[in-house]
């Protein structure tokens, strides 16, 4: 598998990397095991290296470390390392999934790097689970680029809470066919235009939108 020799994994299995790589909707056609005991796996391993990790790097109390993880474990993360990697080019899909481009479906993006992370530690063991999360994800994180773990949205709210003003999301236009849409999304404090967003689904528009109006913060406050 190309994937493996790109990233420099030694292995003994490769039938339980091509299970990592298969989704529910490949495995029902094809009759065989999907990705998905494994992804399960797979978040266990990776929250226990976050966690450690967190706990040997840093002195911040218990909520903070779990907060941090949150972010570094959350989907939006998930599917950021796995782009990253080219994972995402390997998944198995069903006719249908392809032709939704699931591929680029940020869900299954990121259940591709739990599940590997899992087939990884299952061939290997955990030593060489935590040397490729060392190498590829602790790399990000101690990077401070990890602009898109946050929520903006929550950070909105917060500011119009204190005027209590109106907040709204309005979508604005749809571009590009049925499986592959840009979303395009206004935000509107009091009705007044704030922000603007687009993006591959409806709720990164928004994040974006609100990002933008926060960017804007001094008006927003005020």
């Amino acid at each position: 598998m190309d994937i493996l020799d790109k990233l420099n994994i030694h292995y003994d299995n490769i039938d339980i990397y091509n299970q990592a790589f298969t989704h529910t909707s490949y495995a029902n056609e094809m009759k065989c095991e999907s990705y998905e005991r494994l992804e399960f796996l797979g978040d266990a391993i990776l929250e226990l290296i976050i966690s450690e990790y967190l706990y040997k790097n840093t002195y911040y109390e218990e909520g903070r470390m779990t907060k941090l993880r949150s972010h570094y474990v959350c989907e939006n993360a998930l599917y950021e390392y796995s782009v990253k990697l080219g994972l995402n080019e390997y998944i198995k899909l069903g006719k249908g999934q392809q032709e939704q481009d699931g591929k680029h479906c940020k869900a299954i993006v990121a259940d591709i790097f739990e599940s590997f992370i899992a087939a990884i530690y299952l061939d290997s063991g955990l030593n060489e689970v935590k040397k490729f999360i060392y190498k590829y994800v602790i790399p990000i994180i101690e990077s401070n680029t990890l602009d898109f773990f946050n929520d903006y949205k929550s950070k909105l709210q917060e500011f119009v809470q204190t005027d209590k003003k109106s907040l709204e999301y309005i979508l604005v236009n749809e571009i590009g066919p049925a499986h592959n849409k840009t979303f395009e999304i206004e935000v509107r404090i009091n009705g007044i235009l704030y922000g603007k967003g687009s993006a591959k689904s409806k709720k990164e528009a928004e994040q974006l939108a609100a990002r933008d109006a926060l960017e804007k913060s001094e008006i927003v406050v005020k």
